[in-house]
């Protein structure tokens, strides 16, 4: 009597499996990066962009929508156990990347540079944008060999990080009122760091970028000729004044042992050399970890502007509320660890400190447990993000979409 048995089915790829997969697409990544990076597409407008990235899911078996927060994506795979089947209601996990660029003109000369006057990817956005669809070519072939685990894996595409829209809102924002985050049980991104060694990773719990608002100010005074100041007030003194009293905020209202910062960026006033200026506009940022910093940032600033008023002038402050504190959930974290451990080894992890720089995955960290990491892709000569020759060593790429690939899987 012969005993038959039913196959297993083929089991999900460990992370030795996972990175090779990864590494096999990695001229196709590098190639899309690098066309990503010539056609820069401003907050809210990522058309083209999203159109690739659209493209790119659906040919994977992905179901995809599209439109959402304007110009955003949202690719989803399993459901059924099966990597095919419709939603039923199992948890998700979800990974985002952001797509648009920044107002910059590019000052590199690769063949790859910038091709739209004005605006370049000086941040990595490309790089996560190609990185994910690195994700969506390694989940589409799983699924079909039968090898996806059970549950849902959620892609986001997602517009208009570095800027907000008319109603003070910025692309994460927008995909969660907008349902991208329905249902999604953790999420999980990914910045590159062109600071940082490449394939090293920067990841730790709690606050982790710093929450951020916008500041707005008008310096009025009185104008006159400038060989007779004493008829006049001059708004640039005052603004002088009003500038190094916020300075005063940080250094004298906050304990040592806080962190905080009160930058004005942009100054803007007077029509002539010789006449005394009537009105300087002020534009700055403030930057915390804990609430009750913020509130002091707040009070200071606008105590500053006491100053002019106390000078013969008068001020206005409109302070806007900008991105929350990106706070890294501790369970989020060991499994984003586990991963990066896994796929890169275990000297693969850095310390670093907090920055105050802001992100706004905070928003997707706030509506689900969630954990965001630095992938270093230095260059031999390190490029600064936000900068007009910033380029980082894009062979990394096949290491994003595994990290991000075995976060999902695990």
């Amino acid at each position: 009597m012969s005993i038959s048995s039913t196959p297993s089915a083929p089991s999900a790829p460990g992370p030795d499996e996972l990175l090779a997969m990864a590494r096999s697409l990695g001229e196709e990544l590098v190639t899309l990066r690098r066309d990503l990076h010539r056609h820069p597409e401003p907050s809210f407008q990522e058309v083209r962009t999203a159109g690739i990235a659209a493209e790119a899911c659906r040919a994977e078996g992905f179901r995809v929508t599209t439109g959402i927060a304007r110009t955003g994506v949202v690719a989803e795979i399993g459901g059924s156990g099966d990597g095919t089947g419709e939603p039923d209601g199992e948890p998700v996990v979800a990974l985002r990347a952001d797509m648009d660029a920044l107002p910059i003109t590019e000052e590199n000369t690769h063949d790859h540079a910038s091709r739209v006057p004005g605006w370049m990817h000086a941040c990595g956005h490309d790089a996560h944008v190609a990185g994910l669809v690195g994700v969506a070519r390694l989940l589409g072939t799983l699924a079909r060999e039968g090898r996806l685990p059970p549950g849902r894996i959620r892609l986001l595409f997602q517009p208009s990080e570095e800027g907000m829209d008319d109603e003070g809102k910025s692309g994460a924002r927008r995909m969660v009122e907008e349902g991208a985050m329905e249902g999604v049980r953790q999420v999980f991104g990914l910045h590159v760091g062109s600071h940082l060694p490449r394939g090293r990773v920067v990841l730790e719990p709690g606050p982790f970028f710093a929450g951020s608002d916008e500041l707005f100010a008008t310096v009025r005074g009185r104008s006159s000729h400038a060989a007779r100041p004493h008829e006049g007030v001059d708004a640039v003194v005052l603004a002088a004044h009003v500038v190094t009293a916020a300075q005063q905020v940080v250094a004298r209202r906050l304990s040592p042992t806080d962190t905080g910062v009160l930058t004005f960026g942009k100054i803007h006033g007077g029509t002539a050399q010789n006449i005394i200026a009537d009105r300087v506009r002020l534009e700055g940022t403030l930057r915390y970890f804990d609430p009750a910093v913020r509130r002091r940032l707040r009070e200071g600033v606008e105590g500053a502007m006491e100053v002019a008023r106390a000078l013969g002038g008068e001020a206005e402050l409109t302070i806007r509320d900008g991105y929350p504190p990106l706070v890294n959930d501790p369970a989020a974290t060991d499994r984003a660890r586990r991963a990066a451990v896994e796929v890169l080894g275990p000297d693969a992890l850095l310390r670093a400190e907090p920055t105050l720089g802001a992100e706004d995955f905070a928003y997707l960290a706030r509506e689900a447990p969630g954990a965001f990491m630095w992938l270093g892709a230095a260059l031999p000569d390190p490029r600064e993000h936000h900068h007009p020759r910033f380029d980082i060593d894009d062979s990394v790429l096949p290491m994003a979409s595994a990290l991000l690939a075995r976060m999902a899987l695990l």
